[in-house]
């Protein structure tokens, strides 16, 4: 089973929080004014995109060797052929980047899944909740908390429900390091949620489930 992302709304509708595991192609630069600061800092208008997919941070995550570059007060020496040749630190190409911008995505992730919902309550009754929905190529899954919070998750279509996943980042990452942080403010409509804490702590619980690929 594969999972993709979470994204994180609160009541009023607004992405505060972001994250991906297996996501091949790359959420776009939003506009300017189209999200909040703190939800994904890749993202973010002020943001440099291409600053996650920098030779170092390639080199420190893949290969763990720390490679010393030639600095020449006297000025910069040119490598020759075979030095470019078999560089590690080669310019690698960018991942591909999806054709809409993030705050765009977000707005329809949302979009969906208070469609959904509300056509189930009215075509079933109040009683009956809306917790995933699944296409060809990916799976939906939502979990809302009694203070208006929506956890929303994609995965492969084969996977089964993830629910409780969502319930187990609320329950522990969420109200440990965005509820109970002094330093978060909840519902500000001016900042999202993330912090590094929150982030590992969630990225940690979703690499420790046994169904994570």
């Amino acid at each position: 089973m594969t999972i993709y992302s979470l994204y994180i709304f609160d009541r009023h509708c607004t992405c505060v929080y972001y994250q991906d595991w297996h996501r091949t192609v790359r959420p776009k630069l939003a506009v300017e004014g189209g999200m909040l600061p703190a939800v994904y800092a890749p993202v973010y208008p002020t943001a440099h995109p291409d600053a996650s997919h920098s030779n170092r941070n390639t080199l420190a995550s893949s290969s763990g060797i720390v490679v010393a570059v030639n600095v020449n007060d006297d000025g910069p020496t040119t490598p020759g052929p075979a030095q470019q040749a078999y560089s590690p630190i080669a310019p690698q190409p960018p991942p591909p980047t999806s054709s809409l911008s993030f705050d765009e995505e977000a707005k329809l992730v949302y979009g969906v899944v208070l469609s959904l919902r509300n056509m189930i309550k009215k075509l079933s009754g109040k009683d009956e909740q809306f917790v995933n929905y699944e296409t060809s190529t990916y799976k939906l899954h939502l979990y809302e908390t009694p203070s208006g919070y929506k956890f929303v998750m994609l995965s492969d279509p084969h996977a089964d429900s993830l629910r409780f996943v969502l319930r187990q980042i609320y329950a522990g990452p969420f109200l440990e390091y965005v509820v109970r942080n002094p330093l978060v403010e909840m519902d500000s409509r001016t900042h999202g949620i993330d912090n590094d804490y929150f982030r590992v702590s969630t990225d940690r619980l979703v690499h420790g489930l046994t169904v994570f690929q």
